[in-house]
């Protein structure tokens, strides 16, 4: 098993990056649409705690199920697994997100995930990993930063 963090500061207030985190659901409305990981839509399954998302990003044969397993208001904290079939490479994942507040146009988000990968496959799902989060705080930060 490996850990993979990586942190990021957006020009972003914390409360509106958490805003967007704790709809879970709604990952479409944040995601950047230009990137080289394009969401085709996302279907969920329940509500709150234990609630699913499948992600079905454009060119992949199966969709990306993310379950949420913890949200706290009070820290900021998001806490995912992937579920069903994973993507190439990945055996198991849990990652967990902080949204740290800066001041007040800027946080930080910390992210961090445990990874279990087939053999021989750690270092390229490292990278496909920090690829992935780089994307996911720039769309936070853009969808956040955008006037109400």
């Amino acid at each position: 098993m490996a850990e993979v963090s990586s942190s990021a500061v957006l020009a972003a207030p914390a409360a509106s990056v958490w805003r967007l985190l704790e709809d879970f659901g709604c990952i479409e409305r944040w995601w950047p649409s230009d990137g080289p990981v394009q969401i085709e839509h996302v279907d969920v399954t329940g509500a709150g705690i234990g609630m699913i998302r499948h992600i079905r990003n454009r060119g992949a044969a199966q969709p990306v199920s993310e379950r949420l397993d913890l949200l706290d208001p009070a820290t900021h904290t998001i806490v995912l697994s992937i579920v069903g079939d994973r993507p190439p490479g990945i055996t198991a994942y849990v990652a967990e997100g902080h949204v740290v507040p800066l001041d007040a146009g800027h946080c930080r988000i910390d992210y961090r995930a445990l990874v279990t990968t087939q053999s021989g496959r750690e270092e390229a799902v490292r990278k496909s990993l920090l690829k992935t989060w780089a994307l996911m705080f720039r769309g936070l930060e853009q969808a956040a930063s955008r006037p109400a």
